[in-house]
């Protein structure tokens, strides 16, 4: 499946049924069904206008690729930027937050004819949102976020469970040799996992965060532990994740490289980069394979049917977006 320029592949798939859409959605597939919770937006005015944020609950579901999304439960309490993966075993959103604090729980959901179902796994050693997660086969790794959400650093923290031995809870591994971040992303690939960009914090005279962007890259694999491997083209902050393998490459889709950060007037932000970066680590090379016909950042990828979806997302500063675009 090559993302060539001149012939992307994406398609869209019915717009999730909200104005506005969420950006820090969680996603994934449970019985085959296409799942979208939770996440945030501003429905009355943008942040600059002094508009307030607003965290959701609702699950919706899409049974099939030309279906009509449909509401099926809710998520135990509004969230939003937590890490959500598909597995064998069921869809399981971990983490995440609201307005005034942070979550460890880690939940499980089945859907079974129209109903919801949820397990509680064990929960995070920390409170924990704007993370970022993959699954290396029974094993889910989590790493970086922030506690709070007034937090002007990151986490050094990288966690993993292991979904066949659940009794034995969460793991603290070794730290990544790089900076604490958010919003980086994960994939794992060849016994490994890898973690691409995000961007560091550090406290401003104000109280607030300031961003640092990075553009390094790191591979874990369990028997070895961390390397650093070539460094990425662009920074790529807040991509779709967990990268997802095509061509034996990990693509990173899109993704925050800071450029505009100070960008005014906001409400005429052009929209986040749109270009792919395909990561090979066989020769720890990267390589530019094309664009994408969308600008969103701060929502997860979902494989489903064969095919990956982006649901939604932040298309620019304050802005999401409904639209679902698969390929």
């Amino acid at each position: 499946m090559p993302l060539l320029a001149a012939d992307s592949g994406w398609q869209p798939l019915p717009s999730l049924p909200d104005a506005e859409g969420f950006a820090g959605a969680f996603a994934g597939v449970a019985n085959g069904v296409l799942l979208v919770a939770g996440g945030t937006n501003f429905p009355d005015k943008k942040p600059w206008e002094g508009g307030t944020k607003v965290w959701y609950d609702t699950v919706y579901a899409l049974r099939e690729p030309m279906g009509k999304w449909e509401k099926v439960g809710k998520l135990p309490k509004p969230n939003g930027y937590g890490v959500s993966l598909t597995t064998e075993s069921g869809w399981i959103c971990i983490g995440g937050g609201d307005a005034t604090r942070h979550f460890r729980d880690v939940i499980r959901f089945r859907l079974r004819d129209n109903q919801l179902l949820t397990e509680n796994l064990p929960a995070l050693p920390q409170a924990c949102a704007f993370m970022a997660g993959a699954q290396l086969g029974s094993v889910i790794y989590v790493i970086g976020g922030i506690e709070t959400p007034a937090a002007t650093t990151a986490l050094a923290s990288f966690w993993s469970l292991d979904l066949a031995e659940l009794k034995d809870g969460w793991k603290s591994l070794p730290a990544c040799p790089g900076k604490a971040r958010i919003l980086p992303t994960m994939g794992a690939a060849d016994g490994s996992v890898f973690v691409f960009s995000g961007a560091a914090l550090k406290p401003e005279p104000d109280g607030k965060a300031a961003r640092e962007w990075l553009k390094d890259a790191w591979r874990y694999t369990p028997e070895i532990g961390w390397r650093r491997m070539v460094d990425l083209p662009r920074v790529s902050v807040a991509a779709p994740s967990p990268a997802p393998i095509r061509d034996g490459r990990l693509l990173l889709i899109g993704g925050d490289d800071g450029v505009l950060a100070n960008f005014e007037p906001k409400d005429k932000h052009p929209g986040f980069p749109r270009s792919v970066l395909a990561y090979d680590w066989q020769s720890d090379v990267w390589a530019r394979v094309g664009e994408v016909p969308f600008s969103l950042v701060t929502t997860p990828l979902v494989e489903w049917r064969g095919s990956l979806v982006i649901p939604g997302g932040e298309a620019r500063p304050g802005k999401r977006s409904p639209e679902v675009w698969r390929r």
